[in-house]
C-alpha cells in the first residue's frame, strides 16, 4: 500500500443501495471528493476560482471487497502520470477493521484542464501542478 495520501471518507445511508452494500456508482463519487479536497488543501487555492477547471476526461474501478453503511474509509491517492494539461490519478478505497485497512477498490481518474471559458485544453495552473509533483510514483 505505497499511496502517499489516504484522505478519511464516511459512508452515509443514502449510499447504500437496495441490496444492502454502497451502490457502485458512488465509489466514482468517493475517489472525485477525495481528489478535490486533497487539491484543496494541498494547493490552499480556491480551485474553483482558478482560470483553468479539472474537468473529468477518464475514470474507471475495479472492486475488490463490498463496502456499506457505516463502515469508515480510507481513499488512498497518487499521481501515475503528471502530463502538460492532465493529471492520471491512481486510487484506491479501503475498508478500516479492527486490524487495519482491507482493500475495496482500486481506479483511476484523469483530470484535463481546460481555460474556464473556451474549455480548450491548457496547462496545468502552477500551484496544482506543484502540489501534484510530490504525489507522483514511479
Amino acid at each position: 500500500m505505497n499511496y502517499p495520501v489516504l484522505w478519511p471518507m464516511p459512508t452515509r445511508w443514502a449510499d447504500n443501495d437496495q441490496y444492502g452494500h454502497v451502490n457502485n456508482v458512488t465509489y466514482y463519487s468517493y475517489f472525485d471528493t477525495a481528489v478535490n479536497a486533497w487539491l484543496m488543501r494541498a494547493t490552499g487555492a480556491d480551485i474553483t476560482a482558478l482560470p483553468a477547471l479539472g474537468v473529468v476526461a477518464q475514470t474507471a474501478c475495479r472492486f475488490h471487497g463490498s463496502i456499506s453503511f457505516p463502515d469508515q474509509l480510507q481513499v488512498g491517492l497518487r499521481i501515475a502520470r503528471l502530463g502538460n494539461s492532465s493529471i492520471t490519478y491512481d486510487l484506491a478505497i479501503f475498508r478500516e477493521t479492527s486490524g487495519g485497512l482491507d482493500l475495496a477498490a482500486t481506479g483511476d481518474f484523469v483530470h484535463v484542464y481546460v481555460d474556464a471559458q473556451t474549455r480548450k485544453p491548457v496547462p496545468i495552473p502552477d500551484v496544482i501542478r506543484t502540489a501534484a509533483a510530490e504525489l507522483v510514483t514511479e
